[in-house]
């Protein structure tokens, strides 16, 4: 008898600040994420800069022989420090491209704290996802309870009639990084076959 042949976990995109935040325990475990993306031979996609969440995510990456993949667009090079010695680095137009090319390379998604620019790429998934445009795992990581009123926020749009209650299983929260690939890999092998356009 023939086995399924599950689709591997190759490239993970992390949506994450460009500042290091207030407790450096953020910095830390973005830290530890790269340097497990290294060991488990999983390329990371990220927004380009060598600055916060980013920079320490990155860098943790490099620094343990792994691969990244940068994608930032011109205006920002300068402002978030554009990382030049990642495996390669994209500059492109614009944000839109920006999530685009990020969307394209990527295989899950993980989300770590972050600002208003994280929340943009990270809605901006979910909504793709809600409208069946594609099936790729969402890893939320509520680290500290960053997420924490953002998911209280979700709850309370669906409460009120403006989201459907199955928008919670759109994405999947996890409280530290060491969950992150384990979920990301279940959540690739359950959308398997799932239709999506993109």
């Amino acid at each position: 008898m023939s086995r399924t042949r599950l689709p591997a976990l190759q490239s993970l995109c992390v949506f994450c600040g460009s500042s290091a935040g207030a407790d450096p325990r953020f910095g830390e475990a973005a830290g530890r994420l790269g340097r497990q993306l290294a060991a488990e031979g999983v390329q990371l996609v990220y927004g380009g800069g060598h600055l916060g969440l980013m920079g320490a995510l990155a860098e943790a990456v490099m620094g343990a022989g792994g691969r990244v993949v940068g994608i930032i667009p011109e205006h920002l090079t300068r402002i978030e420090r554009a990382y030049v010695d990642v495996t390669e680095l994209h500059v492109v137009d614009s944000m839109h491209t920006r999530k685009r090319r990020m969307f394209d390379l990527a295989d899950a998604f993980a989300v770590l704290p972050g600002g208003m620019g994280t929340m943009d790429e990270t809605f901006e998934i979910l909504t793709w996802k809600q409208l069946r445009l594609h099936a790729k795992p969402i890893v939320v990581v509520n680290q500290l309870g960053y997420w924490q009123p953002w998911l209280d926020l979700a709850a309370h749009v669906v409460g009120s009639g403006f989201a459907h209650p199955g928008t919670a299983a759109l994405y999947q929260v996890v409280d530290d990084v060491d969950e992150v690939l384990a979920v990301a890999r279940g959540g690739l092998n359950a959308a398997q076959g799932r239709p999506g356009l993109f």
